[in-house]
């Protein structure tokens, strides 16, 4: 039983096109890993983003129904292959009948073990990324891979400027403690670095990301895990990285 059922938040809204987050079921099944699910709308047409695993999935389709007929969500996009990301496929394919499935080209083998056999529905993302069209809209999807997962994509959307960015920001709440957007950087930063120090491989693979994604123009950051930041928040998030120093094998060899 849910105990508190966060609603939808509006993240930006110029009519056509809207980015939200999908809100946040707080139930006892869910109480193991938070996480954060996000829809992009452009002229009728829905684009979700990572849409979790089996126990968020009535929560989610309620509040997509809020914002657009989910007849018209066109696609799924999958950042990798873990069940918070992806472990409600089978439900969703059933519920969004013509939506395209957008994953690593590495995990498309792995698809069928989750129920998924329309295999025609799955358009591989390659190593390098690629565009993703929704109504008037171009999202890019970024290559990110090896943090954590060697098959991994982040998500531009330039009308926003809001880059999704998967499991990267992740932050670990401690008990009885939640907040949507950061207002304070650096008390949010110690929620991040157990999982960046640990998750992460090693530096090379951030430091590419973090050459891949300079010069985007940036004016929010949203995680699959944690929360929100904004503007200065969001630069100062890129900085943090940059000075993490020694992750993943580097630290554990200490």
């Amino acid at each position: 039983m849910s105990l508190r059922i966060h609603k939808p938040y509006i993240l930006y809204d110029d009519g056509d096109h809207k980015f939200v987050w999908l809100g946040l079921d707080e139930s006892e099944a869910e109480k193991g890993i938070l996480a954060n699910q996000y829809m992009v709308v452009d002229s009728g047409h829905g684009l979700l983003i990572d849409p979790g695993g089996y126990y968020v999935f009535q929560r989610v389709l309620e509040n997509v129904s809020e914002f657009i007929d989910p007849a018209r969500v066109d696609a799924l996009f999958f950042s990798h292959q873990d069940p918070d990301v992806i472990g409600s496929l089978n439900i969703l394919l059933d519920v969004f009948p013509d939506a395209t499935i957008y994953i690593s080209e590495l995990w498309v083998r792995f698809i069928p073990h989750l129920g998924a056999l329309d295999i025609k529905r799955i358009k591989p993302i390659p190593d390098q990324g690629m565009d993703i069209v929704l109504g008037k809209t171009t999202l890019k999807a970024i290559p990110a891979h090896f943090l954590h997962s060697p098959g991994n994509f982040h998500l531009y959307d330039p009308a926003s400027k809001i880059l999704f960015t998967g499991d990267l920001g992740a932050a670990v709440f401690p008990p009885n403690t939640w907040y949507l957007f950061v207002e304070d950087f650096d008390s949010h930063a110690k929620l991040m670095e157990g999982f960046h120090r640990r998750y992460l491989p090693c530096r090379r693979p951030l430091d590419k990301w973090l050459e891949t994604i300079r010069g985007l123009d940036i004016r929010m950051i949203v995680p699959q895990h944690g929360a929100i930041m904004e503007e200065d928040k969001a630069e100062k998030f890129l900085k943090w990285l940059e000075g993490l120093g020694e992750i993943g094998v580097e630290h554990m060899e200490k």
